[in-house]
């Protein structure tokens, strides 16, 4: 069963704490974006704490194997359910933090957080990647880059809905997704360029869906991530 993930890409703490208080009774899963982490980190995870939710730290890692290892290490507690990589970062990088994600996991005795590879970001399209030096297009560099973090233990990657079907193919269902760019029918795109509505991703089997700024800029958040809900578990009564 798909599952939401709302994005609290907000400038405030105490904006995303209004939103964790509206939307933890609907069992989705927060992330926690570079926004936040480093703006207001330590409050939010007090947050997520006291509410006793699940998330997803979208921290982007991307440096050398050590560093990678530390940072990873540092950001894994209770509550934890991903934590992402770059798969730029080689297949060494990745690895290290695999195992960096489980050690940390066993001295605190929790559970390990899945490690999630990033492959090519929802907002770069196809004739965008040749001034980053990768040839092909974006489905053949996420393909690329997700053999990598399947290789290294990665639970999955984070990429366009639209590369989905291609990797559970090559993958199999068990290799997770996380589709950014979910945007719900009618909705603005804003600076994404690969989207689906929540029914279509889960209809090529994206296994997590994020969606920011249609629920935290609702009126009524608490609506409008219901009606995402219903749209994606649309799919299952068909």
């Amino acid at each position: 069963m798909a599952q939401l993930v709302v994005a609290l890409d907000v400038p405030e703490a105490n904006q995303a704490e209004a939103l964790i208080d509206q939307l933890y009774e609907l069992d989705v899963i927060f992330k926690i974006g570079l926004e936040g982490l480093y703006g207001y980190g330590e409050r939010l995870f007090a947050a997520m704490q006291s509410r006793d939710v699940r998330y997803f730290v979208d921290a982007k890692l991307h440096d050398i194997p050590r560093t990678v290892a530390a940072g990873v290490r540092a950001l894994v507690r209770p509550g934890a359910h991903i934590i992402n990589i770059h798969a730029l970062g080689g297949l060494e990088m990745m690895r290290a933090a695999v195992q960096a994600a489980n050690d940390r996991a066993d001295e605190l005795r929790i559970s390990a957080p899945h490690v999630f590879a990033v492959t090519i970001l929802t907002s770069i399209g196809a004739e965008d990647l040749g001034e980053l030096g990768l040839s092909g297009g974006p489905s053949e560099n996420a393909t690329r880059l997700a053999a990598l973090a399947r290789d290294a233990g990665c639970s999955g990657v984070v990429c366009s809905a639209h590369e989905v079907a291609d990797l559970k193919q090559f993958f199999g269902h068990d290799f997770l997704t996380l589709t950014p760019g979910i945007r719900p029918p009618g909705d603005s795109h804003g600076d994404q360029k690969r989207v689906m509505t929540p029914a279509q991703a889960v209809a090529v089997g994206s296994d997590y869906l994020v969606v920011g700024r249609p629920i935290t800029e609702a009126a009524d958040p608490f609506a409008a991530a219901q009606a995402i809900i219903a749209d994606m578990q649309s799919v299952a009564a068909r």
